[in-house]
């Protein structure tokens, strides 16, 4: 992980640290952040962050700026996994829009 990374998994753990469930851990090149045993969010090099969401609201927040579908190694991940540049993610509040994004999903 380099230091974007780092500081961006730092951030979400503070957010995130009184969530019961949760769980951190290194996987697929980032530091996911698990809610119940389900990825939520995961911390990407250069501060990218990688989201979880339903395939329906990922194709709608594919319009957002700074979204992307998240590609892994050769492999696209289609529209239920989406990184995050970290133009759309520089304050706390955008950043937990993104988190509840997740979690919102992780309920569906």
């Amino acid at each position: 992980m380099d230091a974007a990374a780092t500081e961006l998994a730092d951030r979400v753990r503070a957010l995130l640290m009184s969530e019961p469930g949760l769980e951190e851990k290194r996987m697929f090149g980032t530091r996911a952040f698990l809610l119940h045993g389900r990825i939520l969010v995961g911390t990407r090099k250069e501060g990218v962050l990688l989201v979880r969401v339903t395939e329906e609201k990922g194709a709608a927040l594919l319009t957002e700026p700074g979204v992307s579908i998240a590609v892994m190694g050769a492999k696209t991940m289609g529209p239920s996994w989406l990184d995050v540049a970290p133009t759309a993610i520089e304050n706390d509040d955008a950043l937990m829009s993104w988190i509840d994004a997740a979690r919102e999903s992780a309920g569906a």
